[in-house]
């Protein structure tokens, strides 16, 4: 799917804040009976067998459960989070604007990513902002200039404390977490600065991610 060019009001500005992007997430559509569908390894592992596909590699639920530690944040209510990129293994780059209300259900999550793959945008029903919106990669160019980017994997060569490696960050630079959004394997690291992991044990990615909000919300006093 080609993507259309950007706005220009999404490249990146200069200014404190938080961006997540979402690494390698599954969102693969393909019409299954009457419409199209997000496969997904419970209801399509025979679709993707007949396919020639591993159904262990279709987990879209993992990018649901990351949207949700992210937007339901108190950093994000707090007007922190800046901007959230999932960007897919088909190489398709979606942006997510903070105030979005991510579906409660995975089956409904599921209907509105049909959606936008076949729209590229969806509007907000009370407004004119794009909530969801597939943009031109790659995600490197939406960062704000002079950003600390960060990635996370269990793999990561060193181990660091959470809220030590959170507080030292300078509050006057934007940062962007990388995590990924896949079932096995790491993110490519080749956009980090430092490639981290932040426990001794393999933690999910929603719950790496409430890990990072967690810290910064104790650093900002956001209650």
């Amino acid at each position: 799917m080609e993507a259309p060019e950007p706005d220009e009001d999404l490249e990146g500005t200069p200014g404190e804040g938080f961006i997540f992007v979402l690494e390698k997430a599954t969102l693969e559509t393909a019409k299954v009976g009457k419409g199209y569908q997000i496969l997904n390894c419970d209801d399509h592992a025979n679709f993707l067998r007949r396919h020639g596909k591993d159904p262990a590699n279709y987990r879209p639920d993992i990018v649901h459960q990351e949207l949700l530690a992210i937007l339901d944040s108190p950093l994000n209510k707090a007007g922190r989070v800046k901007a959230v990129f999932v960007h897919t293994q088909k190489n398709v780059l979606i942006r997510i604007s903070p105030h979005t209300r991510i579906p409660r259900t995975f089956k409904r999550f599921c209907g509105l990513m049909v959606q936008l793959l076949q729209k590229l945008s969806i509007r907000a029903s009370n407004g004119p902002e794009k909530l969801f919106k597939v943009v031109k990669g790659p995600v490197t160019k939406y960062f704000p200039a002079g950003a600390r980017r960060v990635g996370f994997s269990f793999s990561a060569p060193e181990i660091k404390d959470m809220k030590t490696y959170v507080n030292a960050l300078p509050d006057e630079v934007s940062v962007v977490f990388t995590v990924g959004a896949m079932s096995h394997g790491k993110i490519e690291s080749t956009y980090v600065d430092d490639f981290i992991s932040v426990s001794q044990y393999p933690l999910s990615g929603a719950c790496c991610i409430s890990r990072i909000t967690n810290c910064l919300e104790n650093k900002y006093d956001i209650v």
